[in-house]
């Protein structure tokens, strides 16, 4: 809330994007962290210290101009695969969260690119986890190539045998 953030629907984590408010010509520098907005007609979603530097607090939104300057590659993360199986099907996880609304929400920021995004809930020393997934894949070398992509996007993506059980 007080870092210069945002969250897009497509940009990389990590991308260093440059808005300016139309109205007043104030610019701010922010990086994306998150995905979103999830409204109709909105493109960006900023943080409440970005909001602030370009004059937005006030009215809520505005006409804004996006330039990419760059990206902060500590946000691209390594895939780990965590199977020793050779044939599938394997999953890829993306998150485990006790909160079911925050797998909800990371469920539907990767339905905006992936396909067959769905959670697990798992019980566990009781607790019940619910378990952000894609898949299933017949190949290993296909999670692993579409995990690389996630981990080039930000997200920390391990690979695993997928339970046939879904």
């Amino acid at each position: 809330m007080y870092k210069k953030t945002c969250a897009h629907r497509e940009y990389a984590f990590g991308t260093k994007l440059k808005v300016t408010n139309l109205a007043n010509k104030k610019a701010v520098e922010c990086v994306v962290n998150d995905r979103g907005p999830f409204v109709e007609g909105r493109d960006l979603d900023l943080s409440y210290a970005a909001a602030r530097e370009i004059g937005v607090i006030g009215p809520g939104t505005a006409r804004v101009v996006l330039e990419v300057n760059g990206r902060d590659n500590a946000y691209i993360r390594k895939v780990t695969v965590q199977t020793n199986a050779l044939t599938g099907p394997f999953a890829i996880q993306i998150g485990s969260f006790t909160e079911n609304m925050n797998a909800i929400r990371l469920k539907a920021a990767l339905n905006l690119r992936y396909g067959n995004v769905y959670i697990q809930e798992t019980e566990l020393k009781g607790a019940v986890y619910y378990r952000v997934r894609i898949g299933n894949f017949e190949k290993l070398e296909t999670a692993v190539s579409v995990a690389e992509e996630l981990g080039q996007e930000g997200y920390q993506p391990f690979v695993i045998k997928a339970d046939t059980k879904i």
